[in-house]
């Protein structure tokens, strides 16, 4: 082995190139790969939701014979998964990182959390009280709503256009699908939000092989 491999590099030109390999290096190492954070959840919707459909579409006939049961059993199922994959892969990439980005990443967590809990909390003292197509469509376009908005809070807080757009996107769906009314929302969230979801991933997939 020649001795001089290991000597820094003796012109600027050199210097600025190896700071900028082992930036991509880093890079690497702690982003994780955005389709395992976005494609478990669009999974999730798109079938999830779909399920919804079929089981409760507008009107009274249903368009599959599925028992009723079934569609709120794999959606949480699948969003279970989606969450647990997600917090996986982000302890790998960022278990080590400290600092104020840890500590954003924690307190929106926490938003996540709370916000989510409160809310249902809330709600379950009222749902029993409505017909169980307004009860399905207030639970479900209360929660494609929360996600979002902390969507774009998130896109906020760390200057994320693609995270700010796609809450932008999971919006304006939802207001859609709640003024279409019961079943068509859930066909709404599952296409449109599901399949947003699933291009959002692998655009920043994309750019993340492009910045690498």
């Amino acid at each position: 082995m020649d001795p001089d491999d290991d000597l820094p590099p003796t012109d600027a030109a050199a210097a600025l190139q190896l700071i900028q390999d082992q930036r991509s290096v880093a890079a690497r190492r702690l982003a994780p790969d955005a389709r395992l954070l976005y494609w478990p959840w669009g999974v999730a919707w798109l079938v999830g939701f779909g399920l919804f459909f079929l089981r409760f579409p507008p009107g009274e006939r249903e368009l599959v014979g599925l028992p009723s049961w079934l569609p709120l059993t794999v959606l949480f199922a699948l969003l279970l998964a989606a969450a647990a994959t997600q917090a996986a892969v982000s302890v790998r990439a960022y278990g080590q990182v400290s600092g104020e980005s840890a500590r954003r990443g924690q307190w929106y967590g926490c938003a996540w959390g709370l916000g989510s809990v409160s809310v249902y909390a809330g709600f379950g003292q009222i749902t029993e009280h409505l017909p169980h197509d307004l009860a399905s469509l207030l639970w479900s376009a209360t929660a494609v709503g929360l996600t979002g908005a902390l969507h774009m809070a998130g896109g906020a807080i760390w200057l994320d256009r693609d995270l700010f757009r796609l809450g932008v996107w999971i919006s304006v769906i939802n207001l859609v699908g709640a003024i279409a009314g019961p079943g068509w929302h859930a066909l709404v969230v599952a296409v449109a939000g599901g399949g947003g979801i699933l291009v959002a991933g692998a655009i920043a997939r994309r750019r993340q092989r492009q910045r690498s």
